[in-house]
């Protein structure tokens, strides 16, 4: 029986310390739009990682799949388990710089594995400190906006190396180009272009079109794929055999099989957790704004926004992440764009989604059995994941570029961030964060570190707020 909540009360759920523990359809709604959605974007972009699992971890099709759906899995407890009324997502951003260090860092499988269990704990304590002390916006203060563009214009730039590394085996552009590009330029014009914009304002169908995410982009790539012979569907019948494909992923990939990282791993991947939880801390101001900005419109709910909470709750997510299925990255806080999907349509009253919880819980939940074990949907997307990764990288490495360089006005630190942005995306993370400080303390000055707490609140807070403006 669905519980009912009182006006102007949090949705009901079971308390559970400083989380809140709540059950799809007890204390959830079937939300039937953003099912749809969920099956055809979520699940596909959820298999975007794949391809690299397969061509550079030594994991097959069926073990890649199987680490993707135990991702999901983690991923929906952040609304599920720990109640923090955001839609969870991948730290995006943080993923060039996670495949240059690992693959550059481990000489093995089983070495690059050991890396991304490192990196996932040490991102995993610090996140988890920073929520119990409540010491994590002191923290980001205190890191001056021409690093924090530095780190964010790095990821930029890596993702676009990463997409046209010639010598990469999971790369789109390498084994479907044609397929890839016509992918890649509808993503960007769908997304970024100011005259389609324009008309979709006009005209509601584009609206709807460009709404739908990376599915049109998909749609075109798997025809082109046809017409042009770059792409053969071999669709399988029959389940996914989670249970055998489970076992031999973990003896592969678990630190319990294959061992724990030395500590020369953990200590250099230390400065990676670090780059990482900038961008996180990000993602948490966005999703808390976007959040203020509209209870105003649904007083019958309230959302109760925690940023301790939301800490701990990343922290435990990326801590058993790296015991189960080690893929740091993977355990973000905030999808942006589902995010807004689900606001848009909470916001339009209690009729159209009675708790903000139905409509994150119907993305996630109810569409991944679908997609992660019935074998013809997934061998049916197989061809086209490539494409999915490589879409993610440019639309990410766009949107961190355009952020970075509203970061800074002035011409100096520009010049710093730019310079800063090249060793992160270059070199390895120790390098790249002493390179980015040496330059901004040479090039800046130190008084760049000594700037007021509320100076960078506002600035962080100003971010948050554009992103938002831009997206509702």
């Amino acid at each position: 029986m669905l519980s009912k909540r009182r006006e102007g009360e949090i949705q009901p759920g079971i308390k559970w310390g400083p989380f809140v523990f709540r059950i799809p359809f007890v204390h959830m709604r079937f939300a039937l739009p953003e099912f749809l959605q969920g099956i055809c974007v979520a699940g596909a972009t959820g298999l975007a990682l794949v391809p690299v699992m397969t061509a550079s971890f030594g994991l097959s099709f069926e073990e890649a799949v199987t680490m993707a759906m135990f991702h999901t899995m983690l991923i929906s407890a952040g609304w599920m388990i720990f109640g923090d009324p955001l839609a969870p997502g991948w730290l995006t951003p943080a993923l060039p710089f996670i495949f240059a260090f690992v693959l550059g860092g481990g000489n093995t499988p089983e070495e690059q594995f050991q890396l991304m269990t490192a990196l996932s704990l040490n991102f995993a304590a610090l996140l988890i400190f920073l929520g119990i002390t409540g010491l994590g916006a002191k923290l980001v203060a205190w890191v001056p906006n021409v690093l924090k563009g530095g780190i964010i214009l790095g990821a930029a730039v890596a993702a676009f190396l990463r997409i046209f590394d010639q010598n990469d085996a999971a790369s789109a552009l390498n084994s479907t180009p044609i397929a890839a590009i016509s992918a890649l330029a509808l993503c960007m014009f769908l997304t970024f272009s100011k005259p389609f914009q324009r008309q979709a304002a006009k005209m509601p169908i584009l609206a709807k079109i460009a709404g739908l995410g990376l599915l049109p982009a998909f749609v075109v790539a798997g025809v082109v794929g046809l017409v042009t012979g770059e792409m053969q569907f071999n669709i399988q019948s029959g389940l996914l055999d989670v249970p055998t494909h489970a076992t031999s992923m973990w003896e592969k990939a678990s630190p319990l099989n294959i061992g724990w990282p030395s500590v020369t791993m953990f200590l250099n991947a230390l400065p990676l957790a670090f780059i990482t939880y900038i961008l996180f801390f990000g993602d948490v101001v966005t999703g808390n704004e976007m959040i203020k900005n509209s209870q105003p419109m649904r007083p019958d709910e309230k959302l109760d926004v925690n940023g301790n909470r939301t800490h701990m709750a990343t922290g435990i997510r990326n801590a058993a992440m790296a015991v189960v299925a080690p893929f740091f990255g993977t355990q973000g806080v905030l999808w942006t764009g589902i995010q807004v999907i689900v606001l848009k349509r909470w916001v339009t009253g209690r009729d159209k989604m009675d708790s903000i919880f139905d409509g994150i819980s119907a993305y996630y939940v109810y569409g991944f059995p679908v997609l992660f074990i019935v074998l013809p949907i997934v061998t049916m997307l197989q061809p086209l994941l490539p494409i999915a990764l490589a879409v993610t990288l440019l639309l990410t490495g766009f949107a961190c570029a355009t952020l970075a360089l509203t970061t800074v006005t002035d011409s100096t630190e520009r010049g710093a961030m730019v310079l800063t942005a090249i060793a992160f995306s270059l070199f390895d993370p120790w390098t790249g964060l002493l390179a980015g400080l040496a330059t901004i303390l040479v090039v800046v000055g130190p008084g760049v570190f000594t700037a007021k707490k509320e100076a960078a609140d506002a600035a962080d807070k100003a971010t948050a707020e554009a992103a938002v403006a831009k997206d509702l």
